[in-house]
């Protein structure tokens, strides 16, 4: 029984790094994206803004 008790301490230790790691993989691609979209969406070039313009109303998404 006190096996048990200490593989299951043991697991529970192991698995903390893991879920810190996919909060920061999470936090990290909604950075990304968040940035991509700032990017697109702002750009100096007509030619970018377009490109993404496009691509929204070609999923389905209005924007104005």
């Amino acid at each position: 029984m006190e096996n048990q008790v200490t593989q299951d301490r043991f697991q529970s230790v192991q698995d903390a790094p893991a879920l810190a790691s996919k909060g920061l993989q999470l936090a990290a691609a909604f950075a990304l994206g968040a940035t991509i979209l700032f990017a697109a969406a702002f750009a100096q070039s007509s030619a970018v803004h377009n490109a993404a313009h496009d691509m929204r109303h070609s999923q389905g998404f209005p924007c104005h």
